[in-house]
C-alpha cells in the first residue's frame, strides 16, 4: 500500500473530514509488444528516408555545382631590416639626440648633460629604425 494512502486511510478512520478518500487506480491490462517485429519496421523506415534523401542530396548538387572561386595569392611580407641606436629622451618621450649603437658612452654624457642644464631629467634607450636600401 502507498504511503499516502495509509496516511489517508488512517486520518479518515479518525472521523478527520478533510481528508477524501483516494481514488482506486486501476491498472488496465497493457497489449504485450513485439520488440522484434517493431525494430525491424523502425529500420526499413530509417532506410527508405535516407535513400529518399541521398536522391534529393544529388539533384540539387548537380544543379547547384558551381565554379570555385581561386583564391588570391598572399602576398609575401617584405623582411624589413633593422638598426639599433641609442636615442636621448626628455620626460615626455621626445628624442633630443641619436647616437650610433657603439657610441653608448656618449649618449650617456649628453644625457647627463642634459639633465643638469635642463630642470627635467633625460635618459638613454635603445631605438630601432628600419634601414631604407
Amino acid at each position: 500500500m502507498c504511503p499516502l494512502r495509509r496516511v489517508a486511510s488512517q486520518l479518515q478512520a479518525r472521523g478527520n473530514c478533510l481528508v477524501q478518500p483516494l481514488q482506486k487506480v486501476q491498472n488496465m491490462a497493457r497489449k504485450v509488444l513485439n520488440r522484434k517485429e517493431l525494430r525491424a519496421e523502425n529500420e526499413a523506415a530509417e532506410k527508405t528516408d535516407a535513400k529518399a534523401k541521398k536522391k534529393a542530396v544529388k539533384g540539387e548538387d548537380e544543379a547547384k555545382k558551381k565554379p570555385v572561386k581561386r583564391k588570391s595569392r598572399a602576398k609575401t611580407a617584405k623582411e624589413v631590416r633593422l638598426k639599433a641606436f641609442w636615442g636621448v629622451f626628455n620626460q615626455s618621450m621626445k628624442r633630443v639626440a641619436l647616437f650610433d649603437y657603439s657610441q653608448r658612452k656618449q649618449a650617456d654624457k649628453k644625457a647627463v648633460e642634459l639633465s643638469t642644464s635642463a630642470k627635467s631629467p633625460h635618459f638613454v634607450q635603445p631605438v630601432k629604425e628600419v634601414i631604407e636600401e
